[in-house]
């Protein structure tokens, strides 16, 4: 069921920004795991304020592409701990594992045919 819009996608896109940012803080990691947050994190925000959906800034990525990249993060983000050996430290394997099905719901449920209706409704163009 596609129950977030690209709106609320969009808020929750900002809120994981910040989340990735201040995770190794909050949950007292550090390591490569803090480091792949630290990376992630200003990813995550270009790639948001390049998407075409209403919090987008340069709308340059289509909004089902910007779904499908974070498709592939969620599943990165699930096998991080063992591929990058940080699997025996809780607080950031379970970070992570939590984060990845976090996102994988939120790409589940998110409506990304809205957008593109939203779009080209709005600037007057069918595609």
């Amino acid at each position: 069921m596609k129950i977030l819009s690209p709106r609320v996608h969009g808020y929750l896109d900002y809120l994981v920004v910040a989340l990735l940012f201040l995770a190794p803080t909050l949950f007292g990691f550090g390591g490569i795991a803090a480091s792949i947050c630290y990376v992630l994190a200003p990813i995550q925000l270009v790639m948001s304020l390049l998407t075409a959906y209403p919090l987008g800034v340069a709308k340059v990525i289509p909004f089902p592409v910007h779904g499908g990249i974070e498709l592939v993060t969620s599943i990165g983000l699930l096998a991080a701990p063992w591929l990058f050996g940080f699997s025996a430290l809780d607080n950031a394997r379970n970070f992570f594992i939590v984060a990845a099905v976090g996102l994988g719901l939120v790409w589940a449920t998110t409506n990304y045919v809205s957008a593109r209706t939203t779009t080209t409704n709005r600037i007057g163009i069918g595609l």
